[in-house]
């Protein structure tokens, strides 16, 4: 037999009667493995599509048209819902801008059956819902949000987070407070919840808090760079019974203790300092982010080299002492 004959082919006509019978079976073993399809498959899908719709209700869909004025949400039941742009937001510069197709969002139902047979749905309603647990979550884990302030009003600023209106109180704003309020009106800031109250509808947003952590942790960023032994100059910012605070410069303060300001036991620094007086100091020491001076060690040291610098004349000499015998014993 050659080659040709081995790669032929056989046809069905010459198979034996038990070997077209194993090839039926193993077609209908085959079809009987694979799964089929019936109305039961189809049962929960369809009772999902008939679920009778009610006002108030929250649905969740997908996306699946974005416009200026409007999103087209397929909600996986016998009818699209669309969110017009007044009920999407009370945030006046709120825009669809960041929504796409694809995108899964709440809303509430507020009609049933709009003029187009459509399902109307507000975002703004949900959020009255969802935003605050949201927003109460966000005040337990004091976590950061970014947002973009609106506009100024007495006292403060406001902001929205998740369509709910926020007050950002003045003195919340930066480390210092605010006056010219008007000035942050369209900034983006990172701030926390300090106040998420769903009952009386009282958002309050902190940026402070923030600020506050990150001065601390460039401070101590500064601090671990601060030398033992190094000798500057700084400014009296405020005295205590305990001893006095000196500004160094960039965003760095130390204490001279009452013990370290001076050769002569004083009661309180303000019987030889003053605020906003200038003095040189010795840094002794820098720990758990605290920075230590002394005024006293520069006055040990000046006194050290006076005395290194200085002579005593022998008692056995005369005051008629020549000059040529005065200076014998200095070594130039």
């Amino acid at each position: 037999m050659n080659e040709e004959n081995l790669t032929t082919p056989v046809p069905e006509e010459a198979l034996a009667p038990s070997e077209i019978t194993e090839t039926v079976s193993a077609d209908e073993t085959a079809k009987a493995a694979a799964p089929s399809e019936t109305m039961a498959d189809y049962e929960e899908a369809i009772a999902a599509s008939m679920k009778p719709i009610h006002e108030g209700d929250i649905l969740t869909g997908t996306i699946i048209g974005v416009s200026d004025e409007e999103l087209t949400v397929d909600l996986g039941i016998y009818t699209d819902g669309v969110i017009r742009l007044s009920d999407a937001s009370d945030d006046p510069s709120f825009t669809f801008h960041n929504f796409e197709v694809g995108q899964e969002v709440s809303a509430t139902v507020i009609r049933r059956d709009n003029a187009q047979g459509r399902i109307q749905l507000s975002l703004k309603a949900a959020a009255a819902v969802l935003g605050w647990e949201r927003l109460v979550q966000l005040e337990k884990e004091q976590s950061n949000i970014t947002v973009k302030i609106s506009e100024a009003v007495k006292s403060g600023v406001t902001a929205y987070v998740e369509g709910i209106r926020g007050f950002i109180p003045a003195s919340k704003l930066a480390l210092t407070y605010v006056e010219d309020l008007d000035a942050w009106v369209g900034r983006e800031i990172e701030v926390r919840v300090i106040t998420a109250d769903p009952e009386d509808k009282k958002l309050v947003l902190s940026a402070r808090e923030i600020l506050r952590e990150k001065e601390e942790e460039e401070r101590r960023a500064r601090i671990s760079n601060v030398q033992v032994g190094l000798v500057t100059e700084g400014t009296v910012e405020s005295l205590m019974p305990y001893g006095a605070f000196v500004n160094l410069g960039n965003g760095l303060s130390g204490l001279v203790h009452v013990s370290q300001i001076s050769q002569q036991r004083i009661k309180h620094p303000k019987a030889v300092l003053e605020e906003g007086q200038k003095v040189k100091v010795k840094i002794i020491a820098v720990k758990d982010g605290k920075i230590s001076l002394s005024m006293k060690a520069l006055e040990d040291v000046a006194a050290t080299e006076i005395e290194e610098e200085t002579f005593e004349l022998p008692e056995s000499e005369a005051a008629t002492t020549s000059l040529g015998a005065l200076f014998k014993n200095i070594r130039l």
